[in-house]
């Protein structure tokens, strides 16, 4: 399996970097986790226009999501000979609605153009890769994801705040891609993000081999995230950088 950094900006795209999205690849098949502002024009860096299989939405705030709908009109009406199949798209509850207005469509028409499967905590199959997903600590319904293939495992925080089931899906992985939104001080808001001292946290007691920093929002000082998360994670540690691929 390949993990690609397609965008890992937190909140909002960066002049560097879009909003969250990862591609994951292994025996041809293309499974893209998240879909932010901007991530879209960025993905085609890394895939062919029409060459995703799947889609997974962590949850339903823009930063995660919304260039879903551009996909929906590109597969739609760009197609080499029409309107292209259907493929699934996993995502919580309501992301036709939430969705479809931004692009002018209502929920019906979204529906046509993908297969909606809504998300639930458990352990399924998307081609050959063995998913498991669990809720994580944020202010809307957010799965964390755990993907392997072929005896490699990587790990997904989504945006969450310090959260139990997610040191469970990083649980001996070969990389956890946290977010570490914050930097550790007084008045960061319960629930919401982690720090980058959290990340480290998390990544420690769950044994991950690579911590990966992401969500990177661009105020901060990245340097200071390394050296925060470096605090509390004594293993391999890296900032998520568009282009990057592991595995």
């Amino acid at each position: 399996m390949r993990v690609t950094v397609v965008g890992c900006a937190g909140s909002f795209p960066s002049a560097d970097s879009a909003a969250s999205c990862y591609l994951l690849e292994a025996e041809g098949f293309r499974l893209v986790i998240d879909m932010g502002n901007g991530a879209f024009g960025s993905l085609q860096k890394y895939a062919p226009l029409f060459g995703i299989d799947a889609i997974c939405l962590s949850h339903l705030h823009g930063d995660h999501c919304v260039d879903l709908g551009a996909y929906a009109v590109a597969r739609h009406y760009y197609g080499p000979d029409g309107p292209l199949p259907t493929i699934p798209v996993y995502a919580p509850a309501g992301a036709p609605e939430r969705l479809a207005p931004a692009f002018g469509l209502v929920a019906d028409e979204l529906i046509e153009r993908f297969i909606f499967e809504r998300l639930a905590p458990g352990s399924f199959e998307i081609g050959p890769f063995a998913v498991t997903t669990a809720h994580v600590n944020h202010t809307v319904e957010t799965f964390g994801f755990r993907v392997s293939h072929n005896g490699w495992t990587m790990a997904y925080s989504a945006d969450t705040g310090e959260s139990a089931a997610l040191v469970e899906l990083a649980r001996d992985a070969n990389l956890l891609l946290a977010e570490a939104s914050f930097l550790d001080q007084p008045g960061n808001p319960v629930g919401v993000h982690l720090s980058a001292r959290q990340a480290g946290e998390h990544a420690a007691k769950a044994g991950a081999g690579h911590l990966a920093l992401t969500h990177l929002v661009v105020t901060n000082d990245a340097e200071a995230s390394r050296a925060e998360a470096a605090s509390a994670f004594g293993g391999r540690l890296t900032l998520a950088a568009p282009g990057e691929s592991y595995g």
